[in-house]
């Protein structure tokens, strides 16, 4: 026995897909054409969203050492490499998205890990909701809908033969032309002139990271390609977008330096001690720096200066 009249399981299989041969938004047809970017478009929503969730963890293991009445360094905290670890495992997922969906759907995804930090971190870590920061969240949302809703619905391959084609056109080429003469003038005013505007910082960030989404997404591409079958790993222009990509990477990885630079110096204070037995007279007035005295361990003036030796003897 039906629970749904015939005329309502005619609109449900027009509109999601079942046995009719609608065109509704959720359709059989639809869907098959669209499936591999809806893939690529949860994928990103999703690893942004874990993003926003291993930050605030980092952020609620720093809370919890600075209120520690022996605080230590922040990478010994469990808390903080599990954070550590699900950014990881987000910006893994962020790059396979790239591998299904355009760079025009998966790149805008990314204002999802700024609301969900805003929303998390008032919900565990008691932040404050302002009036700016609801106005910025929704000017975030509303661009990326409008992105995500006009971005061309034609999906192409992108394949190897596809992406040399691109990187010799003049649009590529003017676009890398005009990119690198910014990216010198404001590494020249910010080294030289001292400028250390935050907006400084946030355009050259954008313009490596442009390049790095551009790397990515053909890197993604081709990987996925070859999985299917095409194999694209053996022309030289996937090793090129590969060398791109970490290069792009490596100059926005200052905090991940700052870390490694941490780490060696906290390791090297515990472990210093003194490997000879001189004594340092450069810290003594009249001394020099290089000034030094062998000790000698069958005598009673054990450490002693020369000149004071001298000054004693003429005492006597």
């Amino acid at each position: 026995m039906d629970i749904l009249p015939d005329s309502e399981w005619a609109f449900w299989n027009t509109s999601f897909g079942g046995s009719g041969t609608g065109s509704g938004t959720l359709s059989g047809p639809w869907y098959r054409t669209h499936k591999t970017q809806l893939l690529g478009v949860v994928l990103a929503a999703a690893a942004n969203f874990l993003i926003s969730v291993s930050l605030n963890i980092q952020k609620c293991a720093h809370l919890r050492l600075a209120c520690e009445a022996e605080p230590k360094p922040y990478y010994m905290s469990r808390l903080w490499w599990c954070g550590i670890t699900l950014l990881g495992l987000g910006e893994v997922g962020n790059f396979t998205a790239y591998g299904f969906a355009p760079i025009s759907l998966v790149a805008p995804l990314g204002c999802v890990s700024v609301i969900g930090s805003a929303f998390i971190s008032v919900l565990f870590l008691k932040k404050t909701m302002r009036a700016a920061d609801i106005l910025g969240g929704t000017l975030a949302v509303t661009g990326t809908y409008l992105l995500v809703t006009f971005a061309p619905n034609t999906p192409q391959e992108l394949t190897a033969r596809r992406v040399q084609n691109y990187l010799v056109s003049w649009p590529f080429l003017v676009y890398l032309i005009l990119e690198i003469i910014i990216f010198c003038i404001l590494l020249y005013f910010y080294k030289r002139k001292a400028v250390k505007h935050i907006v400084v910082l946030l355009m050259m960030v954008a313009l490596l990271a442009s390049l790095t989404v551009i790397a990515v997404k053909a890197v993604a591409s081709m990987i996925t390609l070859s999985a299917k079958g095409k194999m694209q790993l053996t022309y030289p222009v996937f090793y090129i977008m590969i060398v791109l990509m970490a290069t792009s990477c490596a100059f926005q990885v200052k905090c991940l330096l700052s870390f490694l630079g941490v780490f060696v110096i906290e390791r090297s204070k515990k472990e210093e001690h003194l490997h000879s037995p001189f004594i340092d007279c450069g810290h003594i007035p009249g001394q020099k720096l290089t000034g030094k005295v062998q000790p000698d361990y069958h005598s009673s003036r054990y450490g002693t200066l020369n000149n004071e030796d001298n000054s004693v003897k003429s005492q006597s």
